[in-house]
């Protein structure tokens, strides 16, 4: 079944037009909402003024999930006037430095992603005194509240590796080892916790995401020890990726699974030699992060009730992932 073109660009009318029609209805601002702009997918661009938006990630260099984020993050800032910044630092004392260097250069909002939330709080605080109105996406959804943002867009990670656990367990899989490429992560941690919630026997290995090569050959090790594990789950596309290669290395016949998506990765669930991954619809966060902070600026309006507004997880098996080739291939899934 092909999902391409036209079913795309009815998908990108309702992006723009239901949050404004959905944020309206919480305005702040208490007043009459702005005359609607004309619609992006025409080719126009919001006459609102230009507004400075940056968007702050933790993003690893080389990890395509975060291209994903991105694209949506600038498909959002074209079609409302947004001059963006997009930045990232897996470390969270230098996104802390980057958000600091986004004060300083007078942005209008701040989207960050709270990975590492203490590291951040001091410089979240100097935003919100500043009057920078800050979203947070992809992580923190348990804590943004109260590092001053008002929105939040994500995956419930612990919800999401719940989730992955009954899909492991309906699979008969009881022994899984969940793989965390960044120790102390609180999304990562908390999608493993999860998983081991519903699947008692899971075991967690830690791994340095930053240098593939160690992340082979570490897991490598630990399939070559560790008989009776059933199963391995990569909490990254291109981890899991390396996983299936220190699976060959190590002559494992254990299954795999997966969190994110890229559109190798859908291949290979397609061809049945990862059993699913959950989704989180990044493209969606980026998206709805920018649009939000711009809706916030032009009439007030907030989204969510003071809740994280969900985007995932979804679960992407077989069936569905053969669906879904094209956008994974256009980057938008």
């Amino acid at each position: 079944m092909n999902m391409g073109k036209p079913m795309w660009r009815k998908l990108a009318v309702s992006l723009v037009i239901v949050p404004v029609l959905g944020l309206a209805a919480c305005s702040s601002s208490g007043g009459r909402a702005p005359e609607p702009e004309s619609n992006s997918a025409a080719g126009t661009v919001a006459a609102t003024d230009r507004i400075k938006i940056a968007v702050i990630t933790h993003a690893p260099p080389g990890d395509t999930f975060w291209d994903i984020i991105r694209k949506g993050a600038e498909e959002a800032a074209a079609k409302d006037n947004v001059e963006l910044q997009y930045l990232g630092d897996p470390d969270g004392g230098r996104q802390s430095q980057l958000i600091e260097q986004a004060i300083d250069q007078g942005v209008d909002g701040i989207a960050v992603t709270l990975a590492k939330p203490d590291a951040m709080a001091g410089a979240l605080k100097r935003a919100s005194d500043a009057g920078i109105s800050i979203v947070s996406l992809n992580a923190g959804e348990d804590r943004f509240k109260e590092l001053g943002a008002f929105a939040h867009f994500g995956s419930d990670e612990k919800l999401a590796g719940e989730a992955a656990g009954e899909k492991l367990k309906a699979e008969g899989i009881k022994k899984p080892i969940c793989v965390i490429q960044d120790q102390g992560h609180v999304g990562l941690e908390a999608r493993c916790a999860g998983v081991k919630k519903v699947v008692p026997g899971t075991e967690v290995l830690y791994v340095q995401g930053t240098d593939m090569t160690q992340v082979e050959s570490t897991t490598t090790a630990k399939l070559q020890a560790d008989k009776q594990a059933d199963a391995i789950i990569g909490l990254g596309a291109p981890i899991t990726m390396t996983l299936l290669k220190a699976k060959a290395t190590a002559n494992s016949e254990v299954a795999v699974a997966s969190f994110d998506m890229n559109s190798q990765l859908v291949g290979e669930i397609t061809k049945g030699n990862v059993l699913f991954t959950v989704d989180q619809q990044p493209w969606l966060q980026g998206y709805m992060a920018v649009d939000s902070l711009w809706q916030n600026k032009r009439g007030g309006f907030t989204i969510g009730g003071g809740k994280a507004t969900l985007t995932g997880p979804a679960i992407i098996d077989k069936a569905v992932a053969e669906n879904i080739t094209s956008f994974a291939e256009e980057g938008v899934r």
